[in-house]
């Protein structure tokens, strides 16, 4: 079950629970003066924390390491495609916001939301 690279453009390390050391698909997408962080499950590429469970986190470590304002960015969770008959590895897009609760906020993207974020790129 590999990823394909199309969904990013660099593999980024992590710090994952427990700080096991983990792996994730990283894009990073400026859109109509928007930026947008990609972060991409790898399945067994991954030796450690997913990236829906790393969330808030994962995204603290890629804003530090790239200088980016945590504030100032949307933050995407991709699931890709990987050809398996299993629906729940199809290609999904969820935009996820963060509160001072552990609880994240989870909204689907749809097809067109995700053709216009890299068409318009």
């Amino acid at each position: 079950m590999q990823v394909d690279k199309k969904y990013y453009d660099e593999i980024f390390d992590f710090r994952g629970q427990w700080d096991m050391p983990s792996k994730c698909g990283l894009k990073i997408i400026e859109n109509q003066g928007i930026t947008y962080v990609i972060v991409t499950e790898l399945y067994q590429d991954n030796p450690g924390t997913s990236v829906t469970y790393a969330g808030k986190l994962l995204r603290s470590q890629i804003c530090e390491a790239k200088g980016l304002n945590p504030q100032a960015i949307k933050y995407l969770e991709c699931t890709p495609d990987t050809n398996s008959v299993l629906s729940f590895y199809d290609e999904e897009y969820f935009e996820v916001t963060f509160n001072d609760t552990p609880q994240a906020n989870y909204r689907k993207l749809s097809a067109d939301e995700v053709k216009n974020l890299y068409d318009s790129a």
